[in-house]
């Protein structure tokens, strides 16, 4: 009798899952879209707090430099280091870029565990105009960006505007797997969740809002100890009444796994992120990993019911990716790893019930039930 529930709870479940891929697909764009601001175009700040000479990074931080954009722009890079590699990074967009306001801020002061807000913390200091946009140092823009968020700033007349992104993979096995996992997972989820009004995330992606709303929830010191500081930022600005909203263009995300322990630690660090963030969105999302679960339904003696939703699962991932593909303008991804790349997301949604130590940039951390991390002198036990 256990058996037969189980079973049919499996197989309940994968078809949920299949339909979730389905009603996610129909959510993507239909085609790239482009909204530029026509208005006057408001000064604007970015902040981009660094750490290490990443891959791409130049790249990276050279998209900002590179905007269409007709108002003043500030770009504030940070670090905590003198000797850290990215400011050389940084001399170097200043020689390349000498017309464009590039300023480096290096301070070592520690004002929380959280290691890139007390980077944005010291930097905010010299924050210049109005509309402050923070961006992760993995992130790759076009050069429409800042024209977009201001646009859509202005139009819901303040509040925080972030957007999603998708991932650019390298060369490796692993990077493929990252990118697959961000396009065929996190992606469609934050866009489907975003327009059945089932969340309102703040994405590190990017944030653009006013000063003011950032001043008015604390500043940045709000949120120094989170580990989900993106998105403990935009519940701040919303719990004042103002909106965030999920615009409907993504940036990329440079997915540089070198190899299988830095996926594995990246993926769990992600899981429980979202974990703590809503746990109950989280056990949720288990019914989105269809083919796993027609799999483990097979097991238990599901026949050809299971066979046939497993092959349904991947044919819905494969076609949901066609739409991310297609709604974002991107070049077509590894559909082939689609099999590995669901079996892996189901073994680290396992996983992230039971992880509660994350490592970020080499420094091992501790979370607790309210989503705050503490570091930790030594790395946890395997």
């Amino acid at each position: 009798m256990l058996r037969d529930a189980l079973l049919f709870l499996l197989l309940a479940a994968a078809t949920s899952g299949c339909v979730f891929m389905l009603l996610a697909a129909t959510a993507m764009p239909a085609r790239p879209r482009t909204e530029l601001f026509s208005g006057v175009a408001a000064a604007v700040t970015v902040l981009k707090p660094l750490h290490g000479d990443e891959a791409g990074l130049y790249e990276n931080l050279a998209s900002y430099c590179e905007q269409h954009y007709d108002g003043p722009v500030q770009i504030v890079f940070g670090v905590a280091r003198a000797d850290d590699p990215a400011v050389a990074i940084v001399e170097r967009l200043r020689n390349t870029y000498s017309g464009k306001v590039l300023e480096l801020v290096i301070d070592p002061q520690v004002s929380g565990s959280n290691p890139k807000v007390t980077n944005l913390i010291n930097m905010s200091g010299r924050i210049e105009h109005d509309i402050v946009v923070l961006a992760d140092s993995d992130i790759r823009v076009g050069p429409d960006y800042l024209s977009r968020l201001v646009g859509a700033l202005d139009r819901q007349q303040g509040g925080a505007v972030t957007c999603p992104y998708y991932g650019i993979a390298t060369d490796s096995l692993w990077s493929k797997l990252a990118q697959l996992n961000i396009d065929s997972h996190f992606l469609p989820g934050v866009v489907l969740g975003s327009k059945l009004k089932l969340a309102r995330p703040c994405l590190g992606s990017t944030i653009a809002l006013h000063r003011s709303s950032l001043d008015a929830i604390g500043g940045f010191e709000a949120v120094a100890d989170c580990l989900a500081d993106d998105y403990e930022l935009g519940a701040a600005v919303a719990a004042r009444g103002e909106p965030v909203t999920v615009l409907p263009f993504a940036v990329g995300h440079i997915c540089d796994e070198p190899n299988w322990d830095e996926l594995w630690r990246h993926e769990l660090r992600w899981t429980l992120t979202i974990r703590l963030v809503n746990l109950a969105g989280y056990c949720g999302w288990a019914i989105t990993h269809a083919f796993p679960l027609a799999l483990l339904a097979l097991c238990f003696g599901g026949g050809w019911p299971a066979v046939f939703l497993a092959i349904a699962a991947l044919g819905c991932r494969s076609l949901l990716l066609l739409a991310v593909e297609s709604g974002y303008g991107l070049p077509r991804r590894p559909h082939w790893l689609i099999p590995l790349r669901d079996i892996l997301s189901f073994v680290v949604f396992v996983a992230g019930f039971a992880v509660n130590d994350v490592s970020w940039r080499g420094q091992h951390y501790r979370t607790i039930p309210e989503g705050t991390m503490t570091p930790q002198r030594r790395a946890p036990s395997p």
